[in-house]
């Protein structure tokens, strides 16, 4: 287990304690447990190979007959957060944070596709 997922884990046990659906005591032993994998994580020699490139697309095609092609890595995806990248057809909010998060899990392939009653199109796919 990486020291990410690791740190994911330990944040959930927290939310479980602060919901109340753990005692104090279940989440101190769940934590005692995850900083032992954390010590045995320090002591492995692991060799990782680079996991491939991936690609964020952002494919426009407005009824006017305007069409945009993005392509960004997705490690720049945060980027979208950006007010330059806030997006609005008809009625259908793309919800960029949702996005990014969606990312973030490892999520592939097409992810939006919006269709506005005017004949916008909007696709975001990670390939």
């Amino acid at each position: 287990m990486s020291r990410d997922q690791l740190k994911e884990e330990r944040m959930k046990i927290l939310e479980l304690l602060a919901k109340g659906t753990i005692s104090s005591d279940e989440a101190e032993k769940l934590l005692t447990a995850m900083d032992q994998s954390d010590r045995n994580f320090e002591q492995e020699v692991v060799v990782q190979k680079k996991a491939p490139f991936r690609m964020l697309k952002i494919l426009v095609d407005s009824n006017d007959g305007d069409k945009v092609r993005m392509q960004i890595p997705v490690e720049f995806s945060k980027l979208l957060k950006t007010a330059k990248f806030k997006s609005k057809i008809g009625d259908s909010d793309i919800d960029i944070d949702a996005i990014v998060d969606m990312i973030s899990e490892g999520v592939v392939g097409e992810i939006v596709n919006v269709e506005s009653a005017d004949g916008d199109i909007v696709k975001i796919v990670v390939e």
